[in-house]
């Protein structure tokens, strides 16, 4: 295959500087550029090729095989949609996007023939983690979440928490048990709820991810956990998705079947 080329979009965030370094590591590809709103506050000397306020503008200067976009849901959608008007691959890590939304663009996407992928987390083990969740939910009849990132993440639960969620559901024919508590001390305590499953999110300096799912049963739980302690643990993920769009031209959503797993 030839030299794979990618541009970021939100190439000034943390995930965003994460996957150019990584690109730059990876054998067959290339980074050509960036956008990102900020691009007009950004040094002069930031070692990467040049970042560019919108992708309109660089497109104007270049197409690149695939964008990889790591923004939020507006920056997401923006990114998903002006990639398959134009003609190039996305694939997308923003969380945030409402499912009729995803399920548009996937049209769009089937339309033009383009390949996207959109995915919550593309940390491998934390897919792994949503298939083992999806197949121990029919032999459990209660389950929560509990997901803690870093301070600055401004959605609550996390896209990936909800990915979990879905998957554990689908993986059974109702919803879980949940059971009421006669006096809730302070509001909120017991989390939000999903299909009968209590999620909780804790936000705080000195995470990055993590994800825990606890099953439990007469005299017994089962825990999952998944920890991210750095933004490489997406990387991977990552360079194996956009290795994958190249091969689509619709939407995939997940990176469950890019890793052959059923979630």
């Amino acid at each position: 295959m030839s030299e794979i080329t990618v541009a970021v979009n939100g190439a000034l965030g943390r995930m965003g500087q994460t996957v150019q370094s990584a690109v730059g590591r990876e054998p067959g590809m290339r980074l050509v550029g960036g956008a990102d709103p900020r691009a007009n506050e950004y040094d002069e000397d930031y070692e990467r090729p040049a970042i560019h306020e919108s992708l309109e503008v660089l497109f104007a200067f270049g197409k690149p095989d695939v964008v990889v976009d790591f923004s939020n849901a507006s920056g997401g959608e923006y990114a998903m949609r002006t990639c398959i008007e134009h003609g190039v691959r996305c694939v997308s890590g923003s969380t945030g996007i409402a499912q009729e939304t995803l399920s548009e663009i996937g049209t769009s996407a089937s339309a033009a023939g383009v390949g996207v992928i959109s995915a919550s987390n593309f940390a491998l083990g934390c897919v792994v983690l949503m298939h083992l969740a999806k197949v121990a939910s029919s032999h459990f009849a209660y389950a929560d979440i509990i997901e803690s990132h870093h301070e600055q993440k401004v959605d609550a639960p996390s896209g990936t928490a909800l990915s979990i969620a879905a998957a554990m559901l689908s993986g059974r024919s109702g919803d879980f048990t949940q059971t009421g508590t006669e006096l809730e001390l302070i509001s909120g305590t017991r989390g939000g709820s999903s299909g009968g499953i209590n999620i909780h999110s804790a936000r705080m300096p000195g995470r990055v991810a993590r994800h825990e799912v606890v099953f439990g049963a007469e005299g017994q739980t089962l825990t999952l956990i998944h920890d991210s302690t750095s933004r490489d643990s997406f990387m991977p993920g990552v360079m194996l998705a956009v290795r994958r769009v190249m091969e689509l031209d619709g939407m995939m959503v997940g990176l469950g079947s890019v890793l052959g797993l059923d979630v």
